[in-house]
């Protein structure tokens, strides 16, 4: 049975810690549903479209990951296009308790298993809220791109 993993709402096209997280899945997955979460109650810098443009071109030599849009619960888009597990990226040991009670509801609420991955040491400490900053202003962040 195929394997299909989701990285749901928190993908950002724009960073490489990102980028590094779902390259680090690609081995252990047939599938990855990069899903770009709409909220009408929150801004984002970039356009759904402009962000789902830059993750096909990111990944334009990848045939298993795919890009969707999704605006429910995650578990729901999750049981809807079919993947079994979440990927949550941990940035620091901060983060890992944080994301590891978001595994456990997870997996008591919507019955689904989570994996948390850690983005490359050397952009660990990069978040994307730094980087979409720096574009803003005009600076050049291309080290941080992948």
């Amino acid at each position: 049975m195929a394997r299909t993993a989701l990285f749901a709402g928190t993908f950002d096209p724009f960073t490489i810690g990102h980028y590094s997280i779902v390259k680090r899945a690609l081995p252990m997955f047939d599938k990855i549903i990069i899903g770009i979460g709409t909220n009408s109650g929150k801004k984002c810098m970039f356009s759904v479209e402009e962000r789902t443009k830059a993750i096909e071109k990111v990944f334009a030599d990848e045939t298993r990951v795919e890009v969707k849009v999704y605006n429910c619960l995650t578990m729901d888009f999750a049981k809807e296009v079919g993947a079994g597990v979440l990927l949550r990226g941990v940035r620091s040991t901060k983060d890992f308790e944080y994301e590891r009670e978001i595994a456990d509801v997870n997996l008591r609420l919507g019955g689904i298993e989570t994996v948390l991955l850690i983005s490359e040491p050397e952009h660990t400490s990069t978040s994307s809220s730094i980087v979409r900053e720096l574009i803003t202003y005009g600076k050049d962040v291309s080290e941080f791109l992948p």
